[in-house]
């Protein structure tokens, strides 16, 4: 990457700037959208009133050569990424995000053209989303690319999901389609690996553009949520597909105490996303089962609201809750129950764990 780096027109040392001037020149014109921001960047907090409403945070940290490979993720794309992945956290709790602070450990290998391009698609992801940059911290790194990303929403109390609101009977839901982004990355690896080997290769990604997005740049689903509300319901319990199908459906089943049962042939997966994993000799379902970073919901239902879920756009039902406990399978359509295992993404697990 920092060969890459260097073949810019031009290269500014961070150094040449220091720390409160990288943080100035970074957050030059920012204007605040959201009335409970009342200051943002410029003293030693940021001042936030939500004035009534019930205050969520939730942070994610990412790291390079763990979370993301700049061989081939874009700057842009990168800051684009750390920041709605945080939004998606309240889109998960059913609420609205209304602030980001942003904190980032960087090398001399990054120039202030790169730390630009980063915040440059943090900056798109707020615009897009209405949410303000209120404030962060930017320190010197011997270990690679580190950004953290602390999110701060709002919701009524009465409108907040938790994952442990589900009951017996339960539809169990999901929206958009599942396993993309996995396969997204298996090609993206793959062409490293075909680089490394013979680096005048070009690579070969040609019709993959929609696994490639769903890798790159995902979105929170914020349309669901808005949807559910404009149609009255509310779910039970909620939590966005971060690590894998599998690995949050028994996050909602041990929040709320009890088991379910999902359908292979119900699960929704993008022709694109089937047609990738059949190249890597791979069953679809479980590319959704343990790919993650698919970034969609997966919430439950009423059995009562059937009827008004059947008819919005952009979800289907897996399955449903039930009374066993720690009992999570999946029926395959020849009528095999398999359990479901948590096979998904684990920053902190060893690798021959998860195989």
């Amino acid at each position: 990457m920092s060969e890459i780096l260097q073949e810019q027109p031009e290269r500014t040392e961070i150094s040449s700037l220091g720390e409160f001037g990288l943080i100035d020149y970074l957050t030059k014109g920012l204007s605040l959208v959201n009335e409970s921001s009342k200051l943002g960047v410029g003293d030693d907090a940021a001042v936030i009133d939500h004035n009534g409403f019930q205050t969520l945070v939730s942070v994610d940290l990412l790291v390079e050569g763990v979370h993301f490979d700049l061989t081939y993720t874009p700057l842009k794309h990168l800051g684009y990424k750390a920041a709605v992945v945080n939004f998606s956290d309240m889109a998960a709790m059913n609420a609205k995000p209304t602030q980001i602070v942003v904190g980032m450990a960087v090398s001399n290998r990054f120039s202030l053209q790169a730390i630009e391009e980063i915040y440059g698609g943090i900056k798109l992801a707020c615009e897009k989303y209405q949410v303000d940059l209120v404030g962060g911290d930017t320190t010197s790194s011997v270990s690679g690319l580190m950004l953290s990303v602390t999110v701060i929403g709002q919701a009524k109390p009465e409108e907040i999901c938790y994952r442990k609101g589900a009951s017996e009977n339960d539809l169990l839901c999901v929206s958009g389609d599942l396993g993309g982004a996995y396969m997204g990355l298996l090609l993206l690896e793959r062409e490293k690996a075909a680089f490394k080997a013979n680096p005048n290769l070009q690579p070969d990604l040609h019709g993959f553009d929609y696994v490639l997005q769903r890798q790159l740049k995902p979105e929170a689903r914020f349309d669901i949520t808005e949807e559910l509300k404009k149609a009255g319901i509310k779910p039970g319990s909620m939590i966005d597909i971060s690590d894998g199908l599998a690995s949050e459906i028994k996050h909602l089943c041990k929040a709320s105490g009890l088991g379910c049962q999902i359908y292979e042939e119900k699960i929704p997966i993008d022709v694109t996303t089937a047609g990738v994993a059949e190249e890597f000799k791979m069953i679809p379902s479980i590319a959704a089962l343990n790919g993650g970073e698919d970034y969609e919901l997966l919430f439950t239902i009423s059995l009562k609201d059937h009827e008004k879920i059947s008819t919005l756009p952009g979800i289907t039902i897996i399955g449903h809750m039930t009374a066993n406990q720690g009992e999570e399978v999946m029926i395959t359509p020849d009528n095999q129950y398999i359990p479901l295992k948590a096979q998904g993404w684990d920053a902190l697990r060893k690798q021959s764990e998860t195989e």
